[in-house]
């Protein structure tokens, strides 16, 4: 099987897909064949990357997602069902930093939108997707986890929360999932040239940053049928294969 057609004709959803990794992932996964569900709240980054994806042949449906609307995100299996009957991929990519501040600090609605966002709306994406993927001969998920998650840097509060929970989310969800067809993986890209880490580092040398790209691309063996790993920490190590790890470093 060439690299080309290594998702020939699986269904993946990424979220976070306008940009930054999610968006790096979209694009990887229609390049090798996928049918790419790209899910971001930006309208015009969105068709944007259709259009890229387009025009290098892939496929990709559009799903404009705030992952805040927790009740929309409850409606997505639904109708991924009615139209595919299943996915066979799910990329968590979306996120938000929210504030750096001390945590006396913070107020009450920054810290439930950081929540909403990098937690319960994948705890939630779960629920609607657990029965689509275990329709696939081969489910499997991914989740965009930090080192942040060890909550040992002062004023990351919400974000190192968020990211602490959701180590735990899909973890918990990969051991309900051993004698199914699903496996559930954690990825740590590590720094990157991103918007993101643009926000929280705003004086770092971007040159010393690994491309989007360079980590989806070290990252896609997870998504294939043929990988085994389950509830597994992945760390990003430029020019690797993906290195397994336990729980967080920072």
């Amino acid at each position: 099987m060439t690299p080309r057609s290594r998702f020939k004709d699986r269904i993946a959803l990424v979220t976070g897909a306008s940009r930054g990794l999610g968006r790096a992932f979209a694009l990887a996964l229609a390049r090798e064949g996928a049918q790419v569900i790209i899910c971001a709240r930006s309208a015009g980054a969105l068709e944007e990357l259709d259009d890229e994806i387009r025009a290098s042949g892939g496929r990709a449906t559009i799903l404009r997602l705030d992952l805040r609307a927790h009740d929309r995100i409850d409606q997505i299996g639904p109708v991924l069902y009615q139209r595919w009957g299943k996915i066979d991929v799910l990329v968590a990519a979306g996120g938000i930093l929210g504030p750096l501040s001390p945590l006396a600090h913070i107020a009450a609605d920054a810290w439930d939108s950081v929540l909403d966002t990098n937690l319960t709306a994948n705890w939630r994406l779960i629920r609607t997707l657990d029965p689509l993927l275990k329709r696939s001969d081969a489910g499997r998920a991914l989740f965009v986890t930090s080192s942040v998650a060890a909550g040992d840097l002062a004023y990351w509060g919400p974000y190192a929360v968020s990211k602490a929970g959701l180590d735990a989310l899909a973890r918990s969800y990969a051991d309900e999932l051993v004698n199914t067809n699903v496996r559930v993986s954690l990825l740590d890209p590590g720094p990157m040239r991103t918007g993101l880490r643009a926000k929280a580092f705003p004086g770092e040398d971007k040159a010393k940053l690994a491309e989007p790209a360079e980590v989806a691309a070290f990252a896609l063996p997870l998504l294939l049928p043929s990988a085994t790993a389950n509830g597994e920490l992945v760390r990003f190590k430029p020019s690797t294969k993906p290195v397994f790890a336990v729980g967080n470093d920072a």
